[in-house]
């Protein structure tokens, strides 16, 4: 007997047609309701055969035996447009008014009548069927296979489907995921249909694809260390590394969603079902032939693509990029970040200074591409001249000195005064203080001038001290530094002599300072004076013992004058 409830699911029907289909007899197949000459009787909620008499308006006129007809709305076929009379067509009898004489019926009721009772006979959980997307449902979609069936939205596809009303209309493939006979209710997933055809053609895939072949694929997804390709039922990942040989900040510089781009196939781990493409790979790499391109010496423009702290990239063609390190751009400049002298998208003149293909890896200077000033310099400054210059900085072994823009001078601590002991450069120089010195030599390999302060003035060491400093002369001096092993004494500005601990008293002194204070004035003697080691060895002991011996000396005289007046009295 037809199933009142599963009539009432497939369409509105009002309560006296629903009593109708209540009183029908238990036929045991659906053969048994579809009648057709030899039906008797036109009951509510069987289905009979009829045969399209002619048209009035929106509708056919069907005639339906024992001259009984009804009226059928045009809109019950899908393309009424091809209807011609005499056709024959099934319908479900919904009224039958004895009193009137009218009959109503319904084509597209008894369509989904027939053809539910033809699935569930034809139909099983796993078996593939196709449908038009009718309208979206709570959870889903309602799919048309002859009747409506359930497409939940998380079945629609293998990924998420965004809004899931954009496939109304829509014809689509699916599989019957669950039957329940009881209910009358079918739910299909297109989402299972797609991974059995995935799996299916993942498996002819890995059978068929060998490294170094050329595949074609859809780009499915990008993300930021490169893009994954459906190559047919599995995804192959292209790394950014392998897109392009040139730069690349991003895949999706050169990528996008559902793309179709060919690609060579790298490796192949069909045991872990991993594939690695190449898209640059299609393509020979420009280092195969890069010394005969850019041969060492040879000079190119480039464009500034990136700048790191050492240094900056040039790129010389797509896919060949060459460092220019910081110390490789300027001969004068002092360069504290590469910023200073370049900035990106600058094009620059560059010279080869190194090739290693191995790592592809290209060394270039800017520098090198200009006149360098370091050449000039022994012309301009020879030994023996006295130059002007700006103390730019001072260290611990000296000062340096700023003579033209990026051209140094090293003033050496041994080379600021003939005669004092100087510690720190700071002593005598300040920076930014503008002093003259003699050029003493020029190093054009090492970019390096020696000046001197000190050979602006005769060296008094050969002539002067000699002359006014000899040995066992006592003289006047002032303490200017103490040391554990002795004292400097001034003897005048610029010229001190070292007085030794063991020069400073008869006595054994083990601390300097404890005989002796920074400003005191002493009498000393000269022991020894060094022309060769600029040195002046002092002594206080020995100043002390002249003095006293002077004294003694005075006195003998003293006594020998009382001597000589006494003998004279008498």
């Amino acid at each position: 007997m037809v199933d009142y409830n599963l009539l009432h699911s497939l369409g509105d029907f009002d309560a006296e047609a629903a009593a109708a289909i209540a009183t029908i007899g238990d036929p045991t197949d659906i053969e048994k309701l579809v009648g057709g000459d030899d039906l008797v009787d036109l009951q509510p909620g069987s289905i009979v055969s009829g045969r399209i008499s002619g048209e009035s308006g929106d509708e056919f006129l069907v005639e339906l035996g024992r001259k009984s007809e009804a009226l059928l709305e045009k809109s019950e076929f899908d393309e009424p447009e091809n209807v011609k009379v005499g056709d024959e067509v099934k319908v479900l009898v919904e009224e039958v008014d004895h009193d009137s004489g009218t009959v109503r019926i319904s084509k597209r009721k008894a369509d989904r009548v027939i053809n539910w009772e033809g699935i569930m006979k034809s139909k099983k959980e796993g078996d593939p069927v196709t449908g038009k997307v009718t309208k979206k449902i709570k959870g889903g979609l309602l799919v048309d296979i002859g009747v409506p069936v359930f497409l939940p939205a998380s079945q629609v596809d293998i990924r998420r489907p965004g809004e899931i009303s954009d496939w109304i209309g829509r014809n689509i493939d699916a599989v019957i995921l669950k039957v329940d006979e009881e209910r009358r209710n079918i739910v299909i997933s297109r989402r299972k249909m797609i991974e059995q055809q995935r799996e299916e053609l993942k498996q002819k895939t890995l059978d068929s694809i060998e490294v170094n072949q050329i595949v074609k694929g859809t780009v499915k997804n990008i993300a930021d260390f490169g893009a994954f390709i459906d190559l047919g039922g599995i995804d192959g990942l292209l790394h950014i590394t392998d897109m392009s040989w040139g730069r690349i900040n991003h895949p999706s510089e050169i990528l996008k969603i559902d793309q179709e781009i060919e690609v060579k196939v790298l490796s192949v781990d069909k045991e872990k079902e991993k594939i690695a493409l190449g898209l640059k790979q299609k393509d020979a790499s420009p280092w195969e032939d890069i010394e005969s391109r850019y041969p060492i010496g040879s000079i190119h423009e480039g464009t500034v693509v990136n700048i790191m702290s050492y240094g900056a990239f040039i790129k010389l063609e797509a896919g060949v990029e060459g460092l220019v390190h910081i110390s490789e751009m300027s001969w004068t400049k002092r360069i504290n970040h590469p910023s200073e002298i370049v900035a990106a998208d600058q094009k620059v003149k560059v010279k080869v200074l190194d090739i290693n293909k191995e790592k592809q890896e290209i060394s270039l200077g800017m520098k090198q591409v200009e006149e360098n000033p370091w050449e000039r310099v022994a012309e301009k400054y020879p030994p023996g001249s006295v130059v002007r210059g700006k103390v730019r900085n001072i260290a611990n072994y000296g000062a340096f000195v700023e003579i033209e823009e990026g051209i140094d001078g090293l003033l050496h601590v041994s080379d600021l005064s003939w005669t004092k002991k100087v510690g720190h450069p700071s002593e005598i120089l300040k920076k930014g203080e503008e002093v003259e010195a003699v050029v003493l030599s020029v190093d054009q390999e090492k970019q390096r001038i020696a000046l001197s302060l000190k050979h602006l003035a005769e060296d008094p060491w050969t002539t002067v001290i000699p002359e006014h400093y000899r040995p066992g002369m006592v003289v006047k001096g002032h303490v200017t530094k103490i040391a554990n092993f002795g004292v400097f004494v001034e003897l005048e500005p610029g010229l001190e002599g070292l007085l030794h601990v063991s020069e400073i008293a008869d006595q054994k002194i083990e601390k300097p300072e404890d005989v002796l204070k920074v400003g005191q004035e002493v009498e000393v003697k000269i022991l020894r004076v060094d022309t060769e080691e600029r040195k002046i060895g002092l002594s206080l002991k020995r100043a002390m013992w002249a003095q006293e011996e002077a004294v003694r000396e005075e006195k003998r005289a003293e006594r020998s004058k009382a001597r000589g007046l006494r003998g004279g009295l008498e």
